[in-house]
């Protein structure tokens, strides 16, 4: 099915209205018509919480907001990064997402069709990972107060493995990979926007993680960290792994994967890539013996992944094409805003 393709209900509003977010018939048809046909419960019958098998093994929980600018955008939209960078998180402790919940905080005067794509793209992503959508949430908001829609998810995620993986875990020595160039994601926003009269064919990056770092794990592999490379870039997540294990990274420059059109983009606009958002890349940190193996696996989901440093010192430092290092410096202030 088409994620951009879902018909408006017989009879239904072509916007959207307060009396959606109102708890009466509006939003009871708003429920009805769209939201329990795309994401459940089989039988219709809704509650204030959704009671989930209990396993054995410990859980992971996370949340995050998006708030993207366009709604949609070359290689997504809100709806299916809304999924993915869910997903995503919970992939960065290792654990597998097995419930989601989305609550949605509508415009008045949002296009219904417009909501419809989204619900149908939350829907298309949800089930590409494997995850359902077992509760959620939906308010309105005056005209002029929330910019189309801004989304909200929660998941949770089953821990298989009995790995320690986070700042903590990371040690001297340890080789530093990320599972793909760098960039894309924020140069596709821009281009999106068209505010600087920007064009590129590129696609944002954005794209579940889950099935690369299953594969790591499956590979007996010892990951002691690993970040995804949202706001703030790789730079961002360096300094805060840094920080965390207390330590100093030392990556190097020409390692990096960074495409020519991204490259050319933000040298153009005065932007620095690595502080660029991505929505499909990761940072690795695991003992060096273990690094060419890695790759390997990592390379079969995303060729341009790669071994750009190490942990070694007590400062984030970057090495030139010269040898010369110098700090790599984190942004005082978002590159771009509304970007995830």
């Amino acid at each position: 099915m088409d994620a951009f393709a879902c018909p408006l209900p017989p009879g239904g509003a072509a916007t959207v209205l307060l009396g959606h977010g109102g708890g009466g018939s509006l939003s009871q048809q708003l429920i009805d018509q769209l939201l329990v046909p795309a994401f459940g419960p089989a039988d219709g019958v809704l509650h204030d919480a959704a009671v989930l098998p209990a396993e054995e093994g410990p859980l992971a929980f996370t949340t995050d907001a998006y708030v993207v600018r366009p709604l949609q955008f070359p290689g997504g939209d809100i709806g299916s990064l809304a999924v993915f960078g869910t997903v995503n998180d919970l992939a960065m402790v290792g654990a597998t997402a097995i419930a989601l919940s989305l609550s949605l905080i509508l415009e008045e005067g949002l296009p219904m069709p417009v909501l419809h794509q989204v619900v149908a793209s939350i829907r298309l992503a949800a089930q590409r990972c494997g995850v359902p959508v077992v509760t959620g949430d939906t308010k309105v908001v005056e005209r002029g107060k929330g910019d189309g829609i801004y989304i909200n998810t929660a998941g949770i995620g089953r821990v298989d493995h009995g790995l320690v993986i986070g700042p903590k875990a990371v040690r001297s020595g340890d080789s530093i990979l990320v599972s793909g160039d760098l960039g894309r994601h924020g140069v596709a926003i821009l281009a999106a926007r068209q505010e600087l009269g920007f064009r590129t064919e590129l696609h944002s990056d954005l794209a579940p993680l889950q099935e690369p770092v299953q594969a790591l794990l499956a590979a007996g592999l010892e990951l002691h960290c690993m970040r995804d490379l949202t706001r703030g870039g790789l730079a961002s997540a360096l300094h805060e792994i840094g920080r965390g294990a207390g330590l100093g990274v030392l990556v190097r420059e020409n390692a990096i994967p960074i495409a020519p059109e991204v490259d050319a983009a933000c040298e153009l606009l005065g932007l620095d890539p690595l502080a660029m958002a991505n929505e499909g890349r990761f940072v690795l940190f695991l003992p060096a013996a273990e690094a060419k193996r890695a790759l390997e696996l990592l390379r079969r989901f995303e060729p341009s992944a790669a071994i750009i440093g190490s942990v070694q010192g007590d400062s984030v430092l970057l090495e030139n094409s010269l040898g010369l290092n110098r700090r790599l410096e984190l942004g005082r202030g978002e590159q771009l805003p509304r970007i995830c």
